[in-house]
């Protein structure tokens, strides 16, 4: 044991027996999309570089197929051909300048391939993929079993230390261990001795190619959350069978991608799913790592203290700061970039074929190309404005040796993520802003809060450059009888918190309706409540259904009865995150919010809302109408410069206010540092 580290069980060693690695924590699995970029390797080893300078002990790299039918997508990266071989080297030379190790994941999408000639166990289409698999026939299966070991054994002259194994989250290798989709009848399907022979067969034969010094990982789903899963004595029973089959260590996989659980969103409780992996850590020998929202080191140091898990994997708390682990080493957690689970910038990225970044980082991905060397000349800088954006670009711009002072009205920095860290669910973004005032205190920066300024007061200070990040301020509505005392901003619920009464409409179904329409909802936060959490997504600890979904479901009763509307016609929440967006619209639907499109708003009386729908009047009776309706740039204060002749950057929500977004100011913001 590490005993004079600061977190003594998180960096303690962890003896392979053939090898040893340098701490206990995994950076999970992640598709950025460089993969199938041109010079993306170049890029990956830099992204990977970064995080093994930051002390990771062990790496996975993102989803690589055995082979072309595996491939995620038609042009998804494999590692098949002596000649892919060389473009990994690059990845694993970067990484082995450090005390790091890298496993390449090796995963086989199965019926989640996104292409015409996916296969599976047997014909079982998914619900979140257009094309239907084939049936695999049995020498497809043993041309699959001999493609793994292949790849493993490129894997290996590659320079990775191991392979994980993916045989989790709904992939190829899952399919075929749960009756939900592997309806065969042969030696490959019906019993659990059977569904797993592939698994088995799998981690035998690339052990045999790739020798006993080689890392196996095998991701073995622990709970399917999905109807059709496994019960809890075919995962003990596979787990067993994966160990004696020779896996180094056994990962924790949670939920298929088509499971209605929410598994890694920021809704999900801190260490939601340790209980599993502690669980089975009664049944095997083998290490166990476990995984989905640990996001903090001191998170990670209680789990591993407290024997619930051999190693802890974080994924995107790695995007997010890529110096996690040497920030903890040294005592100071208090500057770590927290990771807020909110997927905008990398689930929703790497699902829409985008490059995977991260909202709060972002140089995550762009190590080659988002830079901050030191500025040439040093200026002094003036921000207005400290909402996310202005907040980075101070960051960013100090970091590289200019001298920045903050201005803003408020009594505290954040703005609009003051608003949105009451939500429920929301909490993390507190770190955010933790992280934040951290910085200005690191980087000297002087914050000047309760102070508004002038065009005059700005150009008298002698800036060399202004920067504006003044926000938005909501927009006005032409609806009869808005000016009523019933209408509210959610300026003033959330801030002012005004308050609201028991019946409720929402004008506007963007994001910010739907974080009030929640705030509404829900008087406690079941994110800090990861019991009753699991009891309202139904699931069962116990694990007496199979999947570990529970039949009955504990309902609350809402605070309020409210009406979310939106005047376009498309589906209620359909621009929300790709990853998130169900999330949010289920826990509406679990509290009877009423979800409406197509609206006309008529007028505003003391009856409450007069609307149309297909142009039949109605009066929705209710006590409030929050107006979540869209926001306008503030540029009041930009105008005024623009007359005195001084040119001043926009950045955040000062440049663009269609929706209020934190990835897009942030990067926006870094950009400006980067050049300025």
């Amino acid at each position: 044991m590490n005993d004079n580290a600061a977190f003594p069980h998180l960096l303690a060693p962890l003896d392979l027996g053939f090898t040893t690695l340098a701490n206990r924590t995994l950076m999970g699995s992640m598709h950025t999309g460089l993969e199938e970029e041109k010079g993306g390797f170049d890029k990956l080893a830099a992204f990977y570089r970064a995080r093994a300078k930051g002390g990771v002990g062990l790496i996975v790299t993102g989803g690589i197929s055995p082979n072309t039918r595996g491939r995620l997508a038609p042009f998804g990266c494999e590692l098949s051909k002596f000649w892919h071989v060389g473009k990994h080297k690059k990845i694993t030379a970067a990484v082995h300048e450090y005390p790091t190790k890298i496993c390449l994941q090796l995963l086989h999408a199965g019926r989640y391939a996104y292409h015409p000639f996916s296969v599976s166990a047997s014909k079982v289409k998914s619900p979140i993929n257009p094309f239907t698999p084939k049936a695999m026939s049995v020498g497809q299966i043993k041309g699959t079993i001999k493609d793994f070991a292949h790849s493993a054994k490129l894997a290996k002259k590659a320079g990775y230390d191991g392979v994980e194994i993916m045989g989790s989250e709904g992939y190829l290798i899952n399919q075929f261990s749960c009756v939900k989709v592997n309806k065969r009848t042969d030696e490959w399907g019906g019993s659990i001795e059977n569904r797993m022979r592939l698994a088995l067969e799998i981690i035998r034969a690339v052990r045999a190619s790739a020798g006993d010094d080689f890392i196996i990982i095998f991701r073995l789903s622990m709970l399917d959350l999905v109807d059709g899963g496994n019960s809890w004595q075919d995962v003990v029973t596979m787990a067993k069978g994966v160990e004696a089959a020779g896996a180094t260590l056994i990962n924790t996989g949670i939920g298929w991608h088509e499971a209605r659980v929410p598994t890694i969103s920021t809704s999900v409780p801190r260490a939601a799913f340790t209980w599993i992996t502690e669980r089975m850590k009664k049944e095997v020998n083998v290490p166990l790592i476990t995984t989905n929202r640990i996001n903090t080191p001191e998170v990670a140091e209680e789990i591993l203290s407290s024997g619930q898990a051999d190693m802890v994997s974080m994924a995107r708390p790695f995007l997010a700061d890529e110096n996690f682990v040497v920030k903890a080493a040294a005592n100071k957690s208090d500057e770590i970039n927290t990771c807020i689970g909110c997927n905008q910038a990398c689930l929703d990225h790497v699902f829409k074929q985008q490059r995977a970044s991260c909202l709060v980082n972002p140089t995550a991905c762009y190590e080659t190309e988002l830079t901050f060397e030191n500025a040439a000349t040093k200026k002094k800088i003036a921000v207005v404005g400290a909402g996310p954006a202005g907040l980075a670009f101070s960051v960013y711009a100090a970091q590289r040796g200019h001298s920045v002072e903050i201005f803003d009205r408020g009594s505290e920095i954040g703005g609009q993520f003051n608003y949105a860290k009451q939500i429920p669910g929301k909490e993390e973004f507190f770190e955010t802003l933790r992280y934040f005032n951290k910085q200005i205190a690191l980087h000297d920066i002087a914050l000047h809060l309760n102070q508004e300024q002038s065009a005059e007061q700005l150009v008298a200070a002698g800036f060399d450059e202004i920067v504006l990040a003044t926000g938005i301020v909501p927009r006005a509505l032409d609806i009869k009888g808005i000016d009523h005392e019933k209408v509210k901003s959610y300026i003033q619920v959330l801030r002012d918190k005004e308050p609201v009464g028991k019946r409720v409409a929402i004008i506007g179904a963007g994001g910010i309706g739907f974080d009030v329409a929640e705030f509404l909802v829900e008087e406690e936060s079941l994110t800090t409540n990861p019991d009753k959490w699991l009891k309202s997504w139904g699931v069962d600890k116990n694990y007496q259904e199979n999947g570990g979904l529970s039949t009955t479901r504990v309902s609350e009763t809402p605070a309020r009865e409210i009406y979310l509307l939106q005047r376009k016609t498309s589906k209620v929440g359909a621009g929300l995150g790709k990853t998130t967006g169900w999330i949010h619209r289920a826990t509406l639907q679990k509290n009877g919010v009423q979800m409406l499109a197509g609206i006309t708003y008529d007028e505003v009386n003391d009856e409450g809302l007069v609307i149309s729908i297909d142009g039949k009047q109605q009066t929705l009776q209710v006590d409030n109408i929050i107006i979540c309706a869209g926001q306008e740039s503030e540029r009041s204060l930009y105008r005024q410069l623009e007359a005195q002749g001084v040119n001043a950057h926009l950045i955040g929500g000062a440049n663009v206010a269609a929706e209020l977004d934190a990835k897009r100011a942030i990067r926006q913001a870094a950009e400006l540092a980067a050049k300025i």
